[in-house]
């Protein structure tokens, strides 16, 4: 008996070393399917807006990469065209019309540009860039140092500009406004869906691609050129009325054109019903309710309260304490500073953010505690 039961005990050990032992070799094989798997490594939920701000931007973070400056050429007058591709020739993460990048220059300034190339070419991005004579530095930095052989960080892109679905498109472009539109004309050229633009600068020679545009319209007479200096401004009451009712309507230029177009839209007499979608390179004006009172901004995850005076803004308050805080264009109008708001009123004083945005974050740079005294709890 004694040797039976010694016999059992061995058996019942060996079955265990071996159901062991095939438990972990199929741990193993799954470890090794999963890696081979395309969504390997599995995707993690987004990150709060602020929710990265206390980690140093690298290169090899997700949201940021190095990119070289693989073309360089003027495509007009005071206007650069630069291509960027990944370092090793990879592929570079997709996009669609509309979207736009952070580009951060040498000197540390960080500013947002269009993409104007083709979602096709997975390998490279493409913006332009006009030199402006109220340059705040960032346009000046990309023509007399961004040269063939550069590295420079970019992030993104990111799409607060998109081309939604719709029978019919006007395009309203502005100078340099026809960046983001012009992947969009692209797209519904390529569609088939009707479209029409309406191109405005200061002289013919200032206005970029113009060759690709008259290709794409292929002698329909789709695109209308309005340089200034020989035709004025462009009709754009006439383009709204005879755009089809059902057909939506995008602009891009300086705040006099969407401040033209927002207003004849809202009229409705000149307006079709698809919808009126904006793109600002520059903030639009939003009136304070009174005058700037301070206020306190509470920083949650480290637990201190900082006082905003009347005469700064809450950026740079929270900048004093936190150096790392991102921001790019202290106008609100490029995002860079989004930042989660837990508790607290803000007064908005941004055109930017949408509604549900705003229920939940602000823009450091413009935005305010609504009253005096406020305070305003930060996910910082």
């Amino acid at each position: 008996m004694t040797r039976e039961r010694t016999a059992r005990t061995a058996r019942k050990a060996a079955a265990l070393v071996l159901t062991a032992g095939t438990a972990l070799l199929a741990k193993r094989a799954m470890g090794r399917r999963i890696e081979r798997s395309p969504l390997w490594p599995m995707p993690a939920l987004e990150h709060p807006v602020s929710g990265t701000m206390g980690q140093r931007r690298t290169g090899t973070d997700r949201s940021s990469r190095t990119v070289l400056v693989t073309g360089r050429r003027e495509v007009a007058d005071r206007v650069v065209q630069l291509r960027l591709g990944a370092p090793d020739g990879a592929t570079l993460p997709g996009w669609e019309p509309g979207a736009h990048l952070d580009l951060v220059l040498p000197s540390g300034l960080v500013r947002q540009y269009s993409l104007c190339g083709d979602p096709a070419e997975a390998d490279t991005y493409t913006i332009a860039v006009r030199l402006t004579d109220d340059s705040r530095g960032g346009s000046r930095e990309v023509h007399e140092q961004l040269h063939e052989g550069m590295e420079l960080e970019i992030r993104g892109p990111r799409n607060r500009f998109p081309l939604t679905e719709a029978p019919a498109c006007l395009f309203l472009a502005g100078g340099i406004g026809i960046t983001p539109l012009l992947p969009m004309v692209r797209a519904m050229a390529a569609a088939g869906v009707p479209w029409q633009l309406v191109y405005g600068g200061r002289t013919r020679a200032s206005m970029p691609f113009r060759d690709e545009l008259a290709a794409l319209d292929g002698g329909q007479g789709r695109v209308t050129i309005v340089p200034q200096d020989e035709a004025g401004h462009p009709d754009l009451a006439g383009a709204l009325a005879a755009s089809p009712r059902e057909g939506a309507v995008y602009c891009c230029g300086p705040e006099p054109l969407l401040t033209a177009v927002t207003a004849l839209y809202r009229d409705g007499a000149h307006a079709p019903g698809g919808g009126l979608h904006l793109e600002r390179f520059t903030a639009a004006t939003v009136a304070p309710s009174g005058e700037n009172q301070p206020f306190e901004v509470e920083l949650h995850r480290s637990g201190r309260t900082l006082t905003v005076p009347a005469d700064s803004t809450a950026l740079a308050t929270v900048r004093a304490a936190r150096p790392d805080t991102p921001y790019s264009c202290e106008q609100g109008f490029c995002g860079t500073c989004q930042t989660r708001v837990l508790e607290g009123t803000v007064e908005h004083r941004d055109g930017l953010l949408t509604d549900a945005e705003r229920d939940t974050s602000m823009l450091l740079c413009v935005s305010r505690a609504r009253g005096a005294g406020e305070r305003l709890v930060l996910d910082l």
